[in-house]
């Protein structure tokens, strides 16, 4: 399988490609920091250096040529202001699915964030701030956006709270979950789970949440 990684220098990112290199994926990472390109090429990942808040869709699909799947990671960073997570945690994730349907790529998997259903319909909750509510709304417009489309087999997933606790295998993964936290390692076993069933084309193009619970990943990922 080919992946094409947005933001593949983020932690689940290295995580992802690092497991799906080892089993004999190709995997392509978009990075925007030249200085990121050595640590995606020690794991045997192609780097490519792109720069997704300024690139057309005609000139990205170039690079998604021959993909099975994309994933997108990318992230405008904790110090970002509210514009940059729409240029970026919308916009970035818009340009990428419409550069993998010029490309005629078949999967596309959108990793999110739990908390998203919170300003659905311009709900604005109590004690959040400005810039993780253009966060929320960011990703929940990315969310819809890629959800209507028809020309891609979409899986979108929000993880709980990222830890950097080692991986325990076992998750709870549904449409709906109670709020709890996820090792990144296990978000990216899930992410390598859902991207083998998106491309084989039995994949839930659907809203999956995901946090720490009972489940081996391959058992959770087989029952949704």
């Amino acid at each position: 399988m080919r992946i094409v990684i947005a933001g593949g220098h983020g932690q689940i990112a290295l995580l992802l490609a690092r497991s799906a290199v080892s089993r004999g994926d190709e995997v392509v990472g978009l990075v925007r920091n030249p200085d990121h390109v050595r640590d995606l090429e020690a794991l045997g990942e192609q780097a490519l250096v792109r720069d997704l808040e300024t690139l057309d869709a005609a000139t990205l699909a170039g690079d998604l040529a021959g993909a099975d799947a994309v994933v997108f990671l990318a992230g405008a960073g904790p110090d970002s202001g509210a514009s940059r997570k729409d240029t970026v945690d919308r916009g970035a994730a818009v340009l990428l699915a419409d550069a993998a349907e010029r490309a005629a790529v078949p999967a596309y998997l959108l990793v999110s964030s739990m908390g998203v259903e919170q300003v659905r319909d311009g709900a604005t909750p109590d004690g959040v701030g400005e810039v993780f509510l253009a966060y929320l709304r960011a990703k929940l417009a990315a969310e819809e956006d890629l959800l209507q489309r028809s020309g891609l087999r979409v899986g979108v997933l929000r993880p709980g709270a990222l830890s950097d606790d080692v991986a325990t295998g076992r998750v709870q993964l549904a449409p709906s979950v109670a709020r709890g936290a996820v090792p990144r390692a296990d978000v990216a076993a899930v992410c390598l789970a859902l991207l083998d069933r998106l491309v084989d084309g039995d994949g839930p193009t659907r809203v999956l949440e995901l946090v720490g619970g009972d489940a081996p990943v391959a058992d959770a990922v087989a029952a949704v």
